[in-house]
């Protein structure tokens, strides 16, 4: 069940995410690797307390050390401002509009799944393709999000299962085990 999203509206970013960063080979595609529940995540952040921006740490577990990255960090009031600035937009609000008026990606994301067309996921890739073409700013600000959902820490909603790393060959975070120095220096 989305958190901000609603269940057709989570249903496009998947399928957009799979446009962006499509299933190919070995690799999972967006969909797959959870791009929508990242975004999800993202744009309700502040629906969860603390919010959703700042994993916890310093370890995960994945490699030793007692597992604290799922336990978000509270903000401070001006990383507060600045987060709900970005995902919300500054809605005319003097603390937000400091340096201007700001769309936020709430409002990015709804009205570019609305310009998108309630058909979206039942259409060809190539039409798919072409209507996210139309919608640059949907595109660019999906891109970035859906790189991060897909190859981020999983305890940000994206990820799943670390299929993201894995298709890539990166083994993930490695703290408190480190590099050795071999690893450091080796080159692909």
């Amino acid at each position: 069940m989305p958190n901000f999203l609603t269940d057709h509206e989570h249903a496009v970013v998947s399928a957009a995410a799979d446009r962006l960063i499509p299933p190919v080979d070995a690799h999972p595609g967006g969909a797959a690797l959870g791009v929508a529940d990242y975004v999800d995540n993202l744009l309700g952040a502040f629906t969860f307390d603390p919010p959703l921006i700042f994993a916890g740490g310093p370890f995960s577990g994945r490699f030793g050390g007692e597992a604290s990255f799922s336990q978000f960090m509270p903000l401070s009031p001006n990383e507060e401002i600045a987060w709900r600035t970005r995902v919300e937009g500054s809605r005319g609000l003097p603390g937000r509009e400091f340096n201007g008026p700001t769309r936020g990606w709430q409002d990015i994301y709804r009205a570019g799944i609305a310009a998108l067309g309630d058909d979206f996921c039942s259409l060809v890739g190539d039409e798919q393709d072409r209507r996210l073409h139309e919608q640059p700013e949907l595109r660019r600000t999906l891109y970035v999000h859906a790189c991060e959902g897909a190859y981020g820490a999983p305890e940000y909603g994206g990820n799943r299962a670390l299929a993201g790393w894995h298709a890539i060959g990166f083994e993930g975070d490695v703290q408190p085990r480190g590099y050795t120095d071999d690893e450091v220096t080796r080159r692909a």
